[in-house]
């Protein structure tokens, strides 16, 4: 139990249905469907399309989208809502363009959006509403106007001189040649009437209408490879979560080209160095995660692709022979020199669990903030620059190619204890989402915190050869990484964000977390 004389919150509590996300708006539109009668599918895309309107530094319908779906009778399913590269970029393309590297905004970065096509499947196959119908708060608050809470504006000045280089950015993103500030109303009427199209029409609006004759239309005059063909083709994927065992609990997540599977090689890790037997707030327990991580990314940036392109050996990596070897590597005196390259990005998580116990895991993103700061200026939304992911290397599975999706950083989470789901989770920012999914579970599993607790607690991260610590990390921590070699430095900014909710098998109760680090809320009823 928390400390009532600090600052802090509560877990949410709630015996029907909860929903946590990062924007209080978002969480009333779910609660919303939920008291109606419609369930945690409905919910979980109605939170979404508003969270598109409230946060779009950090998502969009110009995204990508991945879903974890929990049953009531346990079974777990997983949708892949990524989109792909143009069919045209081909080996021929790639070794006549000359590119070392994709780079970060460039135009080649910008790959078909998922999210949309996505949001439709996990409602025909889940829900028990239309898309229109969830669209519906969504588009009412883009007419209205809504206001920017202090998160978002914190984050908006990033991708400003970007945006004012953009048509479509001057005219929908910035109010008066400038990022809003906290509290000033940001309406967005072409998003709106976007919206409302594609709530008439359904997901062919977006992929086979108008919407993507613009979009087409509107890159290729920046040498854009995409094309009509390239959005007609998009098409979600049901696939099967890939998993580990921790703490007495299963662990799933999204098989690649999702990361999720660093997670689990973290957590094997930590398995196999007895985590537990240290205490939570130990140097000793912060040692074990980042040196577990350091080695889980190295994995990862060998490993992770499109398994349509290339074979990622699952049942290798997560194996006890390779846990073993991997886990043989960590000094408990000394840090590595390993040293992973990471970036940071912009995502949305919410997580929902109905009445039913139908529970959601739900990510969206445009990756960077405002993805590639490329804003159509009729549809009025950002396309993703999810497509910075690939590599160039043709020897490299994650070189981009016709059709491909790259290597993607945004991860639902899940935990399943004797066949049913216990808990939906997951944590924001890029490419310290594992670390995020490692570090919560092991406070909740291993160290018995609910969800709020787990979220709240102080994070670090291991990039480029240091290791970033938030404020709110012990000095006995600090002190101790240090003494066995860690170059340690402040955090510049909130390490992610997070939400979760819980189920506890016993009684049914949820309980429900969301990130302080954020501008959300979790509540149910």
């Amino acid at each position: 139990m928390r400390n009532f004389q600090l600052p802090g919150r509560s877990a949410a509590y709630a015996q029907s249905a909860l929903v946590a996300t990062s924007c209080p708006l978002a969480t009333l539109a779910a609660l919303d469907v939920l008291r109606a009668g419609g369930n945690a599918a409905d919910a979980a895309v109605t939170a979404s399309a508003v969270l598109c309107v409230v946060e779009p530094a950090m998502t969009g319908i110009g995204g990508d989208c991945f879903v974890l779906a929990g049953l009531p009778d346990g079974k777990v399913e997983g949708l892949n809502g990524s989109g792909r590269a143009s069919r045209r970029a081909d080996a021929d393309w790639l070794k006549r363009s000359g590119l070392t590297e994709i780079a970060e905004r460039g135009i080649h970065s910008v790959t078909v959006p998922g999210a949309i096509d996505a949001w439709d499947a996990l409602l025909k196959r889940h829900g028990t509403m239309t898309l229109g119908e969830c669209l519906a708060p969504a588009i009412a608050l883009a007419e209205a106007g809504v206001p920017v809470t202090p998160r978002v504006a914190y984050d908006w000045p990033d991708a400003e001189a970007l945006l004012a280089a953009d048509e479509g950015g001057r005219i929908h993103f910035l109010k008066d040649g400038r990022s809003p500030r906290v509290g000033e109303i940001m309406a967005y009427p072409a998003l709106a009437k976007t919206l409302r199209l594609i709530a008439r029409e359904g997901r062919d609006a977006f992929y086979e209408g108008a919407i993507a004759e613009e979009a087409v239309a509107h890159l290729a005059k920046r040498g854009s490879l995409l094309t009509k063909e390239d959005f007609a083709a998009t098409r979600s994927d049901w696939v099967k979560p890939v998993s580990t065992a921790f703490a007495g609990s299963e662990i799933l997540e999204i098989p690649p080209n999702g990361q999720g599977l660093t997670a689990l090689v973290a957590l094997n890790i930590c398995t196999a160095l007895n985590i537990g037997t240290y205490d939570a707030a130990s140097p000793e327990r912060h040692h074990i995660e980042i040196e577990a991580m350091k080695l889980a990314w190295k994995v990862r940036n060998r490993h992770i692709a499109d398994p349509a392109f290339a074979e990622v050996p699952v049942a290798e990596l997560l194996s006890h022979k390779t846990t073993e070897k991997l886990a043989a590597q960590v000094d408990m005196n000394h840090a590595s020199p390993i040293s992973p390259q990471m970036e940071q990005s912009d995502t949305i998580y919410l997580s929902v669990v109905d009445r039913n116990r139908l529970a959601i895991s739900f990510i969206n993103s445009v990756y960077d903030s405002f993805g590639s700061c490329i804003v159509l200026p009729k549809a009025g939304f950002a396309l993703q620059n999810r497509g910075a992911c690939f590599v160039t290397d043709p020897r490299h599975p994650n070189c981009i190619g016709p059709g491909k999706r790259p290597l993607h950083t945004i991860i639902p989470g899940m935990a399943r204890k004797n066949g049913k789901v216990t808990a939906s989770f997951g944590v924001m920012g890029g490419d310290y989402q594992p670390m995020g999914h490692m570090t919560v579970m092991v406070n909740h599993l291993v160290y018995g915190m609910d969800p709020q607790e787990a979220i709240d607690w102080p994070r670090y991260l291991p990039m480029d050869g240091k290791v970033t610590l938030e404020q709110g990390a012990p000095q006995t921590v600090r002190a101790g990484l240090a003494a066995r070699g860690h170059d340690l430095v402040p955090a510049e900014r909130p390490l992610g964000g997070g939400q979760a909710v819980m189920i506890d098998a016993a009684s049914g109760m949820l309980t429900g977390g969301s990130d302080g680090r954020k501008d959300g809320i979790a509540l149910g009823y």
